[in-house]
């Protein structure tokens, strides 16, 4: 990945929290990159987040996730995050793998984890209209995020076989 741009200035909330554009004009949040946390049960199958009208691609379903801080990890920046948008307690799960999109200036990562003690999701701000749990089977059926779509299908390969 290159170098991030200069750090914006200091009033902003969160230098990771600002956009990045691609060399065709395409946006993408995270001036750190973004991360996600696909978080799977063996039996609730995973926990789908319906993103808020107003989000980047709202309306459809995705993980829990958001922008990385500087020098954040990608699997801290995804627990953080899917503990504020759907209440995930870190200390549930257990990390089995990362996915990651490259795209050179940008770069996302998928942190898949195992739910080892099953817990009710909370929608915990405005970026969710809803949180359930979906059957690995029926995933496919829902309109998805446009990125997360892309991805599903290999990271559902990579789940351990049940």
């Amino acid at each position: 990945m290159t170098q991030p741009p200069p750090l914006p200035p200091p009033h902003l909330r969160d230098p990771g929290d600002a956009w990045v554009e691609g060399p065709d004009g395409q946006r993408f949040w995270g001036r750190f990159g973004a991360a996600g946390l696909l978080a799977w049960h063996p039996t609730a199958g995973i926990l789908l987040q319906h993103r808020a009208e107003w989000s980047h691609h709202g309306g459809t379903w995705g993980i829990p996730g958001g922008a990385r801080k500087l020098d954040e990890s990608a699997a801290d920046a995804a627990l953080r995050e899917s503990k504020e948008e759907a209440g995930v307690p870190p200390g549930a799960v257990t990390v089995l793998f990362e996915s990651v999109v490259d795209l050179g200036f940008w770069s996302y990562t998928t942190v898949v984890v195992r739910v080892e003690e099953l817990f009710d999701p909370v929608v915990a701000d405005l970026e969710s209209l809803e949180l359930r749990w979906v059957a690995l089977d029926a995933v496919d059926a829902l309109p998805l995020h446009p990125g997360f779509a892309a991805s599903w299908p290999g990271l559902r390969e990579r789940l351990p076989a049940l």
